[in-house]
């Protein structure tokens, strides 16, 4: 079993930034990539971006390109997303989760065994 626990959301102002946190604890030896994602009210859940939880390799969608930034700190078991220039449609309940395939469609949440409680984020305009 994993464990995923999100913390550090909350309202910012436009253009403002945010740092996400996700501590993982359990099985962590297992873990293959580390997932975040984001659900706005009315919509799906939708990928944003992750990492490989041993290399470090970082891959994101078009929208958090240049803008949002995934780190991981392995010895800490933590795992961060760092959120610049907000806007207003980065408003959502953000998700982080864990996936222990080697290889697969890690944009989709089938991917994912293993979700956080969310955390929410508020982008006022």
């Amino acid at each position: 079993q994993v464990q995923l626990v999100e913390s550090g959301g909350g309202l910012v102002q436009a253009r403002g930034s945010l740092r996400l946190s996700c501590a993982v604890s359990g099985r962590t030896f297992s873990l293959s990539v580390m997932g975040w994602f984001r659900q706005a009210p009315g919509k799906e859940r939708e990928f944003v971006g992750g990492i490989t939880w041993s290399g470090g390799n970082t891959f994101y969608t078009d929208f958090a390109k240049g803008r949002f930034t995934i780190s991981r700190h392995n010895a800490e078991n933590t795992v961060y997303l760092q959120m610049n220039s907000l806007k207003p449609e980065d408003t959502a309940v953000y998700y982080c989760a864990a996936s222990l395939i080697a290889s697969g469609d890690f944009v989709a949440t089938q991917a994912y065994p293993y979700w956080g409680q969310g955390t929410q984020v508020t982008v006022s305009s």
